[in-house]
Order: structure tokens, then sequence, then C-alpha cells
């Protein structure tokens, strides 16, 4: 199967994300994820290894993890990126080339196809530089898993959920076939 690398950002949707990674190792897909540091604080990384069965890379200096060029080995591996759940945060950061930290930094080095799930409070998707941070990673080629609309963590109603676990592996799926 593929090679996959999950970028797993600061949203509360961290932990549906361990779901994605299990399911995506259980159809016999070979996955490395990459954690924010914020998204260590909602789920750790011990949670993603036992799951995907591979090292969990969250600090782009550290010794223990780094080989100098970590980010680059990271992404010259995979045939596809998934980042969900993905913050306004690095929406913005990688729309504008900020590298600053593991995931950031890979997410520019990579040149496979991306596949993007955001997640976040209603009136932030809704923002308009949000809103163009996604049209101008659309304008490169990402492609996105629609949020979901509802009940949102902080007690807002409203677009912002991150989409099911089912529904992102079904694009995932769909985007590996050549759908």
């Amino acid at each position: 199967m593929a090679r996959i690398l999950h970028g797993v950002t600061g949203s509360i949707a961290a932990y549906k994300a361990a779901d994605l990674t299990s399911r995506l190792v259980q159809a016999g897909h070979d996955v490395t994820v990459v954690m924010t540091k914020s998204a260590t604080e909602l789920v750790k990384p011990r949670t993603f290894s036992a799951l995907s069965r591979n090292p969990v890379h969250t600090d782009l200096w550290d010794p223990a993890e780094n080989r100098h060029t970590e980010h680059i080995s990271l992404a010259e591996a995979p045939e596809l990126v998934i980042l969900a759940p993905a913050t306004a945060n690095i929406l913005g950061k990688i729309a504008h080339g900020i590298a600053d930290e593991i995931l950031s930094t890979t997410l520019l080095a990579v040149t496979v196809p991306v596949l993007v799930a955001p997640a976040m409070n209603v009136h932030m998707y809704e923002h308009p530089m949000v809103q163009e941070n996604m049209a101008r990673l659309k304008g490169i080629g990402y492609e996105f898993v629609e949020p979901g609309e509802g009940y949102l963590a902080c007690g807002d109603i409203g677009k912002g959920r991150m989409a099911e676990p089912a529904a992102i592996f079904e694009a995932i799926e769909a985007r590996l076939a050549g759908a």
C-alpha cells in the first residue's frame, strides 16, 4: 500500500486523528506521524507511535530524533500527505511559506499531493484571511476535505468540525486510487 505522512496540529480534533491513523494502518498503509508541539498537549505522541508502529516526529531540533535534515527525509518518503486536523495557524504558515517547527518545515519540502482536513471554530473558519489562505493552498494543488457543521468544542454551532475519520479515510483512498 502507500506511504503516508500524517501531520497532526493543535486542534481538539487531534483525538480523531488517532482514529484516522489507526484506519490507515489497518488498511495496510505505512503511516509516519509528525505532530506540532500544540498537538502533543492534546494527544501524546506515544498514542500515534503505538497506532502507526513508527516513531513520531515532534521537534525539529531534538537530537534524539533529528538527523540534521530530518524534515527533508520526512518530506521525501511519502506518496501522500494528510494534514488532519489542520488549524488556522498551520494553514496560514504554509500558505505564506513560514517554516518554524517540524511540521511546517516538512510541508514546505514535500512534492507529493497534500490532503487537508481543517478543524477550527466557525468564526475562525469563516474569517477572510483563513479563507484566503485555503484558496492560496488550493491554487498550488492542495486538496481539502470540507469540515462538518454542528456543535463545536467551544460551544458554538457551525462549520468547522474536522470531517469524520471515515470520510477522510475515504478521501485518502480515492486520492490514492487516482479518483
